[in-house]
């Protein structure tokens, strides 16, 4: 949560473009909202109704309707977070259905807001795709080979080193070099659901 909203949010918010203004931490103009209402209430994917994503469907329509969308850091929420495997896969399953549905359908907005906000969106999308392949050729180098990968490997360390420092540095706390343990999570149980989340799209 930290480093979605102290360094992604915050990068876009430069731009007047928060590409998802999260659920529990979003406030609307009221006469904003009531504007969008409609549309907001009668959120379809494919003909079917989506009862998921809707924070990041809002923003999309708050965005196409001309709106800025801002990330406002000394403000102060709270949210309920799953603590257990299970509840944080169906999470995280959710998210990532959410994330793509409404990339797609935010696509065509990107070049009028900012060249930063495709790039950032595109690489949020093609980052896991090719760190996924990566992965897959080096656990098939190490078998066809029967040599160890060692480029692959460090790679990874080193960018999940990077970011885990850069943010330990910008909260003050040494104990975000801790999520450096979520870069075996994500290789091994997040690519593989986010796989089968763009395979069942339509499902809600």
């Amino acid at each position: 949560y930290w480093l979605a909203c102290n360094e992604e949010r915050a990068a876009q918010t430069r731009f007047g473009a928060v590409m998802c203004c999260c659920g529990p931490c979003a406030m609307y103009r009221r006469s904003a909202l009531m504007l969008l209402l409609d549309q907001y209430e009668t959120q379809f994917f494919r003909g079917k109704p989506s009862d998921f994503g809707e924070d990041r469907h809002l923003t999309i329509l708050m965005l196409k309707a001309g709106f800025r969308t801002e990330y406002v850091p000394d403000a102060i929420a709270a949210t309920v977070v799953p603590d257990r495997l299970l509840p944080y896969l169906r999470q995280q399953l959710r998210w990532a259905r959410s994330t793509y549905r409404d990339t797609l359908l935010g696509l065509h907005l990107l070049p009028g807001l900012d060249r930063y906000l495709t790039l950032d969106v595109l690489g949020q999308n093609l980052g896991p795709l090719l760190l996924a392949i990566s992965s897959i050729a080096a656990l098939a180098q190490l078998a066809l080979t029967d040599s160890v990968p060692w480029w692959t490997g460090l790679t990874i360390v080193a960018m999940t080193m990077i970011r885990c420092s850069v943010a330990a540095l910008r909260a003050g706390e040494l104990r975000f070099l801790g999520f450096s343990l979520h870069t075996p999570i994500n290789i091994f149980l997040l690519l593989p659901m986010k796989v089968y989340a763009l395979c069942t799209l339509s499902n809600s």
